[in-house]
């Protein structure tokens, strides 16, 4: 049995060659297998890497390790990068294509965009999650739509290297509101390290609270409207969050994580010290 909580297993996914964290592929296909081998391993999502990256990935992989690694592959190239990717994962040894990710380009027709990236998916996916990544500008919800007709998943950007990157918390409210109206999963990547809604201190950005986003999703799990979990996900009481998600049973925590699936973060250390700074893990 895991002694990982349910609403924190498998929560990080392992994005540590991305910005800002830039580790180089080598040492961070070592680190992931090292982050395997802890204590919290149950903690730890599959490695995010590109997919221009991907066949490095694997060379990596058996260097460092005797098992295949599990892999979210990032595509760079819209939908007609999707079946190259699963066809390589198909075909390695040591590389295990858990989901890929992909971003809608096309603000001024969205909707349109999903469709050829939900086309691509349906004919080539298998056992394979596939995150769609929609944006929060022009008919995001139509798109969001398509994705949910099609039993794909969806992805929030809640960060970045510029303060426009970060979606306010009335945004986030919305967005989790529709994918529970739809009923699709989401993850959410970058800026998202932190347990609990902050300035940071360097930038002066206004990051959101991984903790925030798992009670915000309860709460509307539960029935709270759009303004209540704004409400929760500017939650600043890092104490009172802790409290509310140690009350969870482990059933309403695995009623959370079926539709918040997880984050990417460019570091493992950093969510894990604050979630036993607030003693939600077991100091593992």
């Amino acid at each position: 049995m895991s002694t990982v909580p349910a609403l924190f297993r498998h929560l990080v996914d392992d994005a540590a060659t991305f910005p800002p964290g830039n580790l180089p592929l080598p040492a961070a296909v070592a680190a992931h297998r090292a982050h395997l081998e802890s204590g919290y391993a149950d903690l730890v999502g599959p490695f995010v890497c590109t997919d221009e990256d991907l066949m490095k990935v694997a060379a990596e992989a058996e260097r460092t390790g005797s098992e295949p690694l599990r892999v979210t592959v990032v595509i760079s190239g819209g939908a007609g990068g999707i079946e190259p990717v699963i066809k390589y994962g198909d075909r390695s040894k040591w590389l295990t294509v858990a989901a890929i990710e992909v971003r809608l380009r096309d603000e001024e027709d969205l909707s349109r965009n999903a469709m050829r990236v939900v086309r691509a998916c349906d004919d080539c996916l298998d056992d394979e999650t596939a995150y769609v990544e929609i944006g929060l500008d022009g008919a995001w919800e139509r798109a969001l739509g398509v994705v949910a007709d099609a039993g794909y998943a969806a992805k929030l950007r809640t960060g970045g290297a510029d303060a426009s990157l970060f979606p306010s918390e009335d945004q986030v409210a919305a967005f989790i509101t529709q994918c529970l109206d739809y009923e699709v999963a989401f993850k959410c990547t970058a800026g998202l390290h932190n347990a609990v809604r902050h300035t940071a201190s360097d930038t002066g950005f206004e990051h959101h609270g991984f903790l925030n986003v798992l009670m915000a999703t309860r709460a509307s799990l539960d029935g709270a409207s759009r303004d209540e979990l704004t409400q929760v996900l500017a939650w600043r009481d890092a104490l009172e969050l802790a409290g509310r998600a140690r009350e969870l049973t482990e059933e309403r925590a695995a009623g959370v994580r079926r539709w918040f699936t997880s984050f990417g973060s460019c570091s493992i250390d950093e969510p894990r010290q604050d979630l036993n700074t607030l003693n939600l893990l077991g100091d593992l």
